[in-house]
């Protein structure tokens, strides 16, 4: 007899963003006459930077010759776009980073959901309320989270984000062995500054808590004075774990490229309380279970650090934040409080009424696809979120459907 993985049994029935496609889906039929604008899933819309396709085209005719052929490359990322990475994204923001402690990967979520493998089931996992869906449900699947009661799970940790709290978690007052934390937040929109950031790696340090610090939506922060990566914080190489991807960045949410930061000083505990380096253990699972990211999807990735990637990868976050700007200003001309839409792709709408209530009314009124902040934890009702990765014409045109329900 197969037996089957029990604690599936406790993930909730359904995945947010499959239930808003059922509902998408049924409003089709009803009305094939309305074309539909999705704000609501944040995929990307625009192509990819020049720079990026040259370097694919060019990585793709290698693999063609004899000479230039690659097989199976390391499962770890090739040394040039480690490098490139180390400099880029840390080293020449201050952060002590090397080439070593990067994990080049297919995915954020992957990671983000594959690290937990690394923890004991009962380590107990603080999360922030609303929170991206993948960091409950896989430690669900692994057994960390006890039972669903009133809308969560009894062995989590929830840390809630409100506006009294600017939308950024407080430090929990149970102890804790990980702490997820993403910024810019996924759903919010909300940014951590340094001094919430060095308060957070501070806890940790004096309370043997791993940070997994989720800054996929870092290429969208446009004041200075925020940080960038954990690792900007002094002590974080000794407390926290960094995810990011190249799906938002340069906008390859088709094509499949991020990576993971371990720093060699990193460490979890053994059953003799004996330090562990979660970096050698996140190797081992990687070699393990991995088989690395494509040569030219690599090499795709390593020309966003060129100096004319640089350029047009601007160019893209700058216009989903165009966007995003023009969506909280309507809302907020509408008398619905925002946070968002500066240095994230995301606005998060306080609406006043049920979340669900308030998907439907769009939905139905004004062909407009959001995502509904409940979907997202308890603290997340009456709230929805707006995504801004749509091209400027749709989010114009969505914001005049909007405005024109909304103001009556």
């Amino acid at each position: 007899m197969i037996r089957i993985n029990p604690h599936y049994a406790n993930l909730q029935a359904n995945y947010l963003f499959a239930d808003i496609a059922r509902r998408v889906h049924a409003f089709q039929q009803r009305r094939p006459d309305v074309e539909l604008i999705r704000l609501g899933i944040g995929d990307v819309t625009e192509p990819l930077p020049q720079a990026c396709i040259e370097a694919l085209h060019k990585a793709v005719d290698e693999m063609a010759t004899t000479s230039h052929f690659r097989g199976y490359g390391p499962e770890q990322g090739y040394d040039f776009l480690r490098e490139a990475i180390a400099l880029h994204d840390f080293q020449e923001r201050g952060a002590e980073i090397s080439a070593d402690e990067v994990f080049v990967s297919d995915g954020a979520k992957c990671d983000v959901a594959n690290i937990q493998e690394l923890f004991a089931a009962d380590v107990r996992v603080a999360i922030s309320d609303p929170v991206y869906p993948v960091y409950v449900d896989t430690n669900v699947m692994a057994g960390r989270c006890g039972a669903w009661v009133d809308d969560r799970y009894q062995n989590l940790v929830y840390l809630p984000c409100s506006a009294t709290t600017g939308y950024a978690p407080q430090l929990p007052d149970t102890p804790v062995d990980v702490v997820y934390l993403c910024s810019p937040n996924n759903p919010t929109g909300a940014t951590l500054t340094r001094p919430q950031l060095q308060q957070w790696v501070d806890y940790a340090a004096a309370n043997k808590v791993l940070i997994l610090f989720d800054a996929a939506y870092e290429a969208f922060i446009r004041d200075d004075s925020l940080p960038h990566s954990i690792f900007e914080i002094p002590g974080a190489r000794e407390v926290a774990i960094e995810f990011r991807s190249y799906s938002k960045t340069a906008g390859f949410t088709g094509l499949r490229c991020a990576y993971t930061v371990i720093p060699k000083t990193c460490m979890g505990r053994g059953d003799d309380g004996e330090p562990v380096p979660l970096h050698t253990l996140w190797s081992r699972r990687q070699t393990t279970k991995f088989n690395g990211v494509s040569y030219p999807v690599q090499r795709a990735a390593e020309a966003v650090y060129s100096l004319s990637g640089q350029q047009q990868v601007r160019t893209l976050s700058d216009g989903y934040l165009a966007n995003a700007q023009r969506i909280r200003e309507v809302f907020q001309a509408l008398g619905y409080p925002c946070t968002g839409g500066d240095h994230s792709p995301y606005i998060w709408v306080r609406t006043g009424i049920d979340a669900w209530e308030f998907f439907d009314m769009l939905l139905e009124e004004s062909g407009v696809v959001c995502t509904p902040g409940v979907g997202f934890g308890r603290c997340g009702q009456g709230h929805v979120r707006i995504s801004a990765f749509n091209s400027a014409a749709q989010v114009e045109a969505a914001m005049q459907r909007i405005h024109t329900v909304l103001q009556t």
